[in-house]
């Protein structure tokens, strides 16, 4: 595989294990926070974690938004992982008031049953959305899931206590709730697939 993947960094966000996947699956790939690189990327990466406000002014701080819409306007496969799908909506409750991106209409919510964050292996099943995935468990950590309005984006649901969407796709865009380079097998049939598209 000789794709040419950008990470985003930001400044947040523990890349350590999605590098060591990239590096087992022979992708070249660079973290970096630098525009140009940014928009030049065939694929990129936003490897989000934490807080929905901290990473949104992260963000603005290295002048990102503009940045990752433009990348994705010129047709960049953009994936997002965890908070990195959060952030592709309008809002959260996990900080009220915070603008996300709105590259999605739709918002992110808190589980209200259930012991949170949901922590382990879970299953996903898939959507006529999705391209990359196949029913299989993957690993999650998150307190919060997205809910679009559009429903055709959704390409997975899981269930914890509620049916929730942990993944959606959309023309250059895929993102998901669970980390696949911490989900073994299926995250290397995952990678690969997205990889070599």
């Amino acid at each position: 595989m000789s794709n040419k993947v950008v990470i985003i960094d930001y400044g947040a966000g523990n890349v350590k294990s999605l590098g060591n996947m990239l590096e087992f699956l022979g992708a070249q790939y660079e973290i970096t926070g630098d525009k140009n690189k940014i928009l030049a990327a065939e694929k990129i990466i936003f490897p989000g974690q934490g807080h929905f406000e901290q990473a949104l002014k992260k963000l603005e701080e290295h002048n990102m938004p503009d940045v990752i819409k433009e990348a994705i306007s010129k047709g960049a496969d953009f994936l997002g992982i965890c908070l990195g799908l959060q952030v592709l909506f309008e809002k959260s409750e996990e900080a009220p008031g915070v603008k996300g991106l709105g590259i999605f209409k739709g918002e992110v919510k808190k589980f209200q049953k259930g012991k949170t964050p949901q922590i382990g292996w879970n299953n996903i099943s898939v959507t006529p959305a999705n391209t990359y995935l196949e029913d299989d468990y993957f690993y999650f950590v998150n307190s919060y899931y997205v809910v679009p309005e559009d429903k055709s984006i959704i390409s997975s649901i899981t269930n914890y206590h509620i049916d929730f969407c942990s993944s959606v796709q959309k023309d250059n865009i895929c993102a998901v709730q669970f980390h696949p380079e911490k989900s073994s097998d299926a995250g290397i049939r995952f990678f690969k697939k997205w990889l070599n598209k």
